[in-house]
């Protein structure tokens, strides 16, 4: 909880820097590059958790990746939240354009009748653009379910049968 706290506090001061000189596009390009090592290597976890190695030469391998931000986390102590600072950014920057990510599940690819049916439903609640996931969760009988921040659209048939079944047992 409290790292959620720390990246959104300094995902947004970074925002609203990035708005002021009007590179946002640059910095979320940033932050992509920052996920993207974040998730495809060990070591850059263990680079920005470790205590071992000081701030100094943390910042010495950062001015190699060039990113000014990080020198400041860095200095702060705050290293080892850069990749959720990285997600919480990509997410204000979304919100500030009314971009509104969702996530449609399914247990095979959606034709594009009941995609549009389903997309249709999730815009008549929405204002602003919809950015679509989808994936594949073969363990789904059948249905679908969406994902949009803190809510969840459940229509899966395994949430059915269970909703069946508690009616019945009641």
């Amino acid at each position: 909880m409290k790292s959620t706290k720390v990246a959104f506090r300094y995902a947004k001061s970074l925002l609203e820097i990035a708005q002021e000189q009007k590179n946002v596009d640059s910095v979320l390009g940033d932050m992509k590059f920052l996920l993207q090592a974040s998730e495809g290597s060990k070591d850059f976890d263990m680079l920005v958790s470790s205590p071992i190695i000081n701030a100094t030469k943390k910042i010495e391998i950062f001015e190699k990746i060039s990113m000014d931000f990080i020198k400041l986390i860095t200095n702060n102590g705050r290293e080892e939240f850069l990749p959720e600072i990285a997600r919480s950014f990509e997410a204000q920057v979304k919100e500030s354009r009314g971009i509104v990510p969702i996530t449609i599940i399914s247990a095979v690819k959606l034709d594009d009748t009941t995609r549009s049916k389903i997309v249709a439903k999730v815009q008549e609640t929405v204002k602003g653009e919809l950015e679509i996931e989808e994936k594949i969760d073969t363990s789904f009988i059948g249905g679908f379910m969406v994902r949009m921040g803190d809510m969840q659209i459940d229509a899966s048939i395994a949430n059915q049968f269970n909703n069946l079944k508690q009616r019945l047992t009641r």
